[in-house]
């Protein structure tokens, strides 16, 4: 999802814009002060304040929190701030989002529709790339993971899971999870996401 802005480094990338508005709209829906949500989430009001206002680009960990507070998955928020729903998105079209200080590209495959409860996701992490999330955006979500190319070492709760090219992985997520990309080279995957 994401896009090149106009290269001035003042002025905020439009998906995070979008971004930012829409996460300042859930917090207002619900009635929440920026301390409430804080005390939900577990993030401090001052990075939750510059989300909103997209003076920064949340990282994967930030936006799993939100959408946990929120009930959402990572997709449907990010669905959220796209245009209209499609039914087939091209390959181009697909929106892709970054966390370049985790080594985290996420391409949405699916075509968005928030009314759905199955989703599928490629993820990319580079050599290295180590991404902890402490709480699933939803309780119970069940994801299968596929690797198409590198290795993947996984861990739900406290199981450990190493998966290599081909490899796929069933879980449901009630707790932490970890995705780890030890290397040599990079890791590519499929995520499956289907709501309880």
């Amino acid at each position: 999802m994401k896009q090149k802005s106009s290269g001035d480094p003042t002025v905020p990338d439009p998906v995070d814009a979008r971004l930012g508005i829409r996460l300042a709209e859930l917090r207002a829906e619900r009635g929440w002060s920026l301390g409430e949500l804080a005390e939900r989430s577990g993030v401090s009001r001052s990075t939750l304040s510059r989300a909103e206002r997209a003076e920064i680009s949340p990282t994967a960990a930030l936006l799993n929190r939100l959408c946990h507070v929120y009930g959402r998955t990572m997709s449907q928020l990010l669905s959220e701030v796209e245009s209209e729903p499609a039914l087939l998105v091209r390959s181009a079209e697909q929106p892709v989002w970054e966390d370049r200080s985790a080594g985290f590209v996420r391409r949405s495959v699916s075509p968005p529709h928030a009314g759905l409860r199955g989703e599928i996701v490629e993820g990319r992490l580079t050599a290295g790339a180590d991404i902890a999330y402490d709480r699933p955006p939803v309780p119970g979500l069940e994801q299968h993971i596929w690797v198409l190319e590198g290795e993947l070492d996984v861990t739900v709760q406290e199981a450990e899971h190493h998966l290599g090219a081909g490899d796929c992985l069933r879980m449901r997520v009630w707790g932490p999870t970890r995705f780890r990309c030890a290397g040599p080279g990079p890791v590519r995957y499929v995520l499956a996401v289907v709501l309880p």
